[in-house]
């Protein structure tokens, strides 16, 4: 089991998974869509247009060329997405706090991921990302994760000045006490034989257990309104995604 995790990471680092995101970018980008591929995510956004009371999904082939200047586009510089809500905005049927956020789809369908933490595959999701504000004060930004069905069992989080990723069950590591924002950095999840094995800025952070069904990865900018949601007063949170790789690999 151990020789199986530690052939599985290393494979995947030595095959540069940080380094050749960027052989997956479009140089010319005129959508966020361009930045990097959007085929195995859908997006909920933080709009209830339809009217039914819950925040609106976004899939492809719409997802493709969609923006919206509050809260889904490219970023100045066109080398990124740029993700945004509000503690106020609508949220999803079965989430607790309004979001911006791509979730993992099976590939090639518009049917939600759903893998075990010890399936024989190594899952890996790698990113580079940046974090600009939180809400504002008592709230906090989660900006990737793995899920089980809409449980966090992993999630980069900004809370106040503190860069953590969180682990059910678990105290949350400290990535950093003072963290930047704005500051890019990447970021390496990989699930293989029940354990999560997580890098942070290209070096190894941890490795601990995991024994759970039906996950899948988000990323994207959900805000947690401690102090209470809805208050019009607060501003939006802002995450920048410059990369996003997802592999399952047998």
């Amino acid at each position: 089991m151990a020789a199986s995790l530690k052939s599985g990471w290393q494979s995947l680092l030595a095959a540069g998974a940080f380094s050749g995101l960027s052989a997956l970018t479009v140089p010319a980008a005129n959508y966020a869509g361009d930045v990097f591929s959007l085929e195995i995510w859908s997006l909920t956004i933080p709009l209830d247009d339809d009217g039914d009371g819950f925040a609106d999904d976004v899939v492809m082939p719409t997802l493709r060329n969609f923006e919206d200047p509050d809260f889904f586009h490219l970023s100045a510089t066109s080398d990124s997405i740029v993700f945004k809500a509000r503690s106020d905005s609508a949220k999803s049927e079965r989430a607790a706090f309004p979001c911006c956020k791509l979730r993992e789809l099976k590939k090639n369908t518009d049917v939600p991921a759903s893998w075990n933490a010890n399936d024989g595959l190594i899952h890996n999701l790698t990113i580079t990302l940046a974090i600009h504000r939180t809400p504002g004060p008592g709230t906090a930004v989660v900006a990737t994760g793995i899920y089980s069905e809409n449980e966090a069992v992993t999630a980069l989080r900004l809370e106040g000045a503190k860069l953590l990723l969180t682990r059910v069950g678990m105290e949350p590591l400290v990535l950093e006490p003072a963290y930047v924002p704005g500051t890019l950095f990447d970021l390496m999840l990989i699930v293989e034989d029940g354990r999560i094995r997580a890098f942070y800025k290209g070096a190894s952070l941890a490795v601990w257990p995991l024994k759970r069904a039906n996950l899948h990865f988000r990323a994207g900018c959900e805000v947690q309104d401690s102090a209470g949601r809805g208050s019009g007063a607060r501003g939006d949170g802002e995450v920048e995604i410059q990369k996003l790789y997802v592999t399952h690999k047998g």
